[in-house]
């Protein structure tokens, strides 16, 4: 502005002195004039230049390919941004970024933006940093400068302490780049472990995600998936077809059931892209933007001195019946909203996110409806991972037990339960954030040990009057203890007396109060607000060796 203002004024001053002056004189002002005129011109190209840039990266590959994305269901890479982030809050970074390779042709193929847009925002008022891969560019694949601009957003979220959101749809590595194109992965990768437990990260996948792509949603917290339009695999089906003889679609192979369900890769999965993002927002307000900083604190009408008396009898009498002991973690939550994670993966364990007294609790709770809710391999690495995750972030653990003991048999020994078991208890004993522990009904054997106990520095550990704590269930202990005996009956009547009940565990320290279910939710609150204070360290070291 200064530059044509100058320019403009220069230009007028020497025609207003041309009639003062002689004809040679006049024709340098004439000079003068002329060449501010280019230089204006010259300044209105350079503008015009970037707004066509700008325009053309606004479309990615452009409306024919944007069109073919609509009808597969899918929004664009901007479509999902603008979805997510609160309204005129994304900053992009890198708009003009094009790639540069030259072999194969691809110097003559060129689009601005080279397939993924980077930048930061807000969610709820909260900052965010994330990238959006465009299937509409080059199908979204991996330049060198592709993954340089995801590495320079996760550098920033890293600095500023922010989480960091993947929307990826991508068909892989782009080949004409051979090995530039592995170390953008890599770059990657090596971003995503130094930034484990100090930011949150989420990987969102809305189409596919294919080869070594896949390596970096598995190194997020957390990953979720659109049903019927994202895929996550190492190999495709025409590998393993070629590999194996083996015939199977992608649905079939990397789908979103196959990872919810069967491997547990995805945390959950949703119907389309605006009910993923849509609950994407909801499940980033329970996180804290950093390692650094608390979860948000939202206010909430629900009394957090409410006594909820259906507790009193919600488990049953006979200890071989079963519940639904997210009826139990609904009741406990603020406006009974429970975000669960891994819903459909090793159901008799439930773990998510709640509110109580306003504040980010993480749950995990032993589910009787499955299974007796007993402890497998699957349960076992879950609820693992999902302690560790808060750990990192400082989010309060409750733990609510009604477990009899992990599953017995020849394929989970063969399969590795000890060793996978052992990753559970690992999580609980090395987390130094409040622990509060409430044992609904079974606790027995090595999983009382495992779920939080006090041994593992639980710093709350209730049970409720229903609760048995012992090394097994009564049935079992009368056939070794009594084996020999004529009146096995009166036998179990005499164990159950005297262990299948809280007592003898209160009477040790074990346990510092039995309460009254009705009570629970007051009595947690309580302690959580006691233990925002609590200061615990583990002993110096490089690191842990965690069972893996």
């Amino acid at each position: 502005m200064l530059f044509r203002l100058s320019t403009v004024l220069a230009s007028r001053a020497a025609l207003a002195s041309a009639s003062r002056r002689s004809l040679p004189a006049f024709a340098t002002a004439a000079r003068h004039y002329a060449v501010g005129k280019t230089a204006l011109s010259a300044e209105n190209d350079v503008v015009a230049k970037i707004d066509a840039k700008r325009q053309e990266s606004l479309l990615g590959g452009g409306l024919k390919r944007i069109e073919t994305q609509h009808k597969k269901g899918k929004l664009t890479a901007r479509e999902r941004i603008e979805l997510l982030l609160d309204a005129g809050s994304f900053r992009e970074y890198d708009a003009f970024v094009e790639h540069n390779c030259v072999d194969f042709g691809m110097e003559k193929q060129k689009i601005t933006g080279d397939g993924v847009v980077t930048g930061h925002g807000t969610v709820n008022g909260r900052r965010v940093f994330l990238f959006s891969q465009d299937f509409t560019a080059f199908g979204g694949s991996l330049s060198n400068t592709h993954a340089q601009k995801i590495c320079k957003i996760m550098d920033k979220a890293l600095l500023v302490g922010a989480p960091v959101i993947g929307l990826n749809d991508s068909g892989g590595a782009r080949i004409q780049e051979g090995v530039e194109s592995l170390a953008g992965y890599a770059d990657i990768f090596l971003k995503n472990v130094l930034s484990s437990g100090v930011v949150p990260q989420i990987s969102l996948i809305m189409g596919p995600c294919a080869g070594g792509a896949v390596y970096s949603p598995a190194l997020t917290d957390f990953t979720f998936m659109v049903r019927d339009t994202s895929y996550l695999f190492v190999t495709g089906p025409d590998v393993v077809k070629t590999v194996t003889k083996e015939e199977v679609t992608q649905e079939e192979l990397g789908g979103a059931k196959a990872h919810t369900v069967k491997s547990g890769v995805a945390h959950n999965a949703f119907e389309n892209d605006v009910e993923a993002l849509q609950r994407l927002r909801d499940f980033i307000d329970f996180l804290p933007l950093s390692n650094r900083e608390p979860a948000p604190v939202r206010y909430t009408d629900d009394p957090s001195d409410r006594e909820d008396a259906s507790l009193n009898h919600i488990v049953p009498v006979d200890s071989t019946k079963a519940y639904d002991i997210k009826d139990v973690i609904t009741r406990l939550a603020d406006d009974s909203q429970f975000f669960e994670i891994m819903p459909d993966y090793a159901k008799n364990i439930v773990i998510g996110f709640a509110r109580m007294g306003g504040r980010t609790v993480s749950i995990i709770a032993n589910q009787p409806l499955v299974s007796s809710g007993v402890l497998d391999i699957n349960s076992s690495v879950k609820a693992a991972r999902f302690v560790r995750f808060a750990d990192a972030f400082n989010i309060p653990i409750l733990t609510l037990v009604d477990v009899p003991g992990f599953l017995p048999g020849t394929a989970q020994e063969h399969n590795g339960i000890i060793r996978h078991g052992a990753k559970l208890l690992y999580a609980y004993a090395e987390a130094t954030v409040p622990k509060v522990t409430v044992i609904t009904r079974k606790a027995y054997g090595g999983a009382y040990d495992v779920m939080s106990s006090k041994h593992l520095r639980g710093d709350l550990n209730y049970a409720w009057p229903t609760a048995e704590i012992a090394v097994m269930g009564a049935k079992g202990a009368v056939e070794i203890i009594f084996r020999s005996s004529t009146d096995r009956a009166t036998a179990e009547k005499d164990y159950i007396s005297k262990f299948a009940n809280p007592l003898p565990a209160a009477q040790r320290g074990y346990i510092d109060d039995v309460i009254e279910p009705s009570t629970t939710r007051r009595r947690i609150i309580d302690d959580l607000e006691m233990l925002r204070s609590k200061k615990l360290e583990n002993p110096k070291r490089k690191h842990g060796n965690i069972p893996l």
